[in-house]
């Protein structure tokens, strides 16, 4: 090993400021409408406890009004009552947060937080709506969170528009962790360190969300993690929405540091995950790759991994290259 790679490695491993972001519930629901069985938020729970793991994302807070019916489960609103019947007071060194959606969200469901167990929002928007997520930035930082901006679907957005985008966030003093989100899995890690390069300017700290449509979301995070990207976005066995997101069990293993416990993940994933993985596709699967090289979101590969002809690579590659 090269004196630089040697350095790089004992860098990442030791850096005290890596945080894990869990997210196997909030991006994970989106498999399953949230619609886990009792249990598993608790276990999900407690295995972040146990595994050291920084942050846990609980789920949405999503404006029941645009969400009627049965439909979800309860993680897709995370509601106070709920969240506090799975884990107290939460008195661990474990931090709590919820993702609001701009344009989904009604301010009145996040309680300030001298009321909640929450620690931090993280708001999701999309460049164009920058105006109105500042207005839940704002918010959120006013009630007393920590809080982080995700810019979703990056890979669709021209450079010039990118930059105006960032350059309206410098002087945003109430973000505290700005987000590079490969939405689609369609990145690689050169577009990653030039996403990475352009964030810096905004002076916030860095947090990266991978999917895994390529088999990237872990290389891509590691890659972050190496180039000053503090916070990391993980799901047990990388549950997500389509293809999935970064391991939490490779990242830990990656990381080797003594704070993260391997573990008692590896036993949640044993006798969790895996079974729950026989019920619900998510993962790697040729047509997340294929949505993933044309830089497309992955519902069409959804919608086609529950049909019938789940397996027809070719029809399917077909389809998405004539549109």
């Amino acid at each position: 090993m090269s004196e630089q790679s040697d350095k790089s490695a004992g860098w990442v491993t030791f850096d005290p400021d890596l945080k894990i972001v869990d997210c196997t519930v909030r991006d994970g629901g989106l498999c399953n409408a949230h619609n886990f069985e009792d249990g598993f938020f608790k276990g999900v729970y407690d295995t972040c406890v146990a595994g050291g793991i920084d942050y846990m994302e609980v789920g949405y807070k999503a404006d029941k009004k645009l969400f009627p019916g049965n439909e979800n489960g309860p993680w897709k609103f995370s509601s106070e009552e709920d969240i506090r019947r799975e884990v107290g007071e939460n008195d661990t060194g474990l931090k709590l947060c919820a993702m609001a959606d701009t344009g989904r969200t009604d301010l009145n469901d996040i309680l300030p937080k001298n009321e909640s167990v929450l620690d931090l929002i993280r708001v999701a928007t999309y460049i164009h709506q920058i105006p109105a997520a500042l207005e839940i930035v704002k918010d959120a930082k006013d009630k007393g969170y920590e809080v982080a901006l995700n810019l979703m679907a990056v890979s669709t957005v021209p450079d010039y528009e990118l930059d105006n985008g960032l350059e309206t966030l410098h002087d945003v003093k109430e973000i505290d962790f700005l987000y590079v989100v490969d939405s689609f899995g369609s990145l690689y890690y050169e577009q990653i360190g030039d996403l990475i390069e352009r964030y810096k300017k905004t002076g916030k700290t860095l947090g990266i969300h991978a999917h895994n449509n390529q088999q990237l979301a872990y290389a891509n995070t590691m890659y972050a993690a190496i180039n000053g990207v503090k916070m990391l976005d993980t799901t047990m066995m990388g549950m997500g929405r389509g293809a999935g997101n970064c391991p939490t069990e490779l990242l830990v293993g990656f990381l080797k540091n003594p704070k993260f416990n391997l573990r008692p993940i590896l036993d949640f994933v044993q006798n969790t995950m895996h079974p729950l993985s026989q019920d619900i596709d998510w993962g790697y699967s040729i047509p997340y790759m294929i949505t993933g090289h044309q830089n497309e979101h992955p519902r069409a590969a959804m919608a086609l991994r529950d049909s019938d002809r789940k397996d027809d690579y070719v029809g399917f590659y077909d389809e998405i290259t004539s549109i």
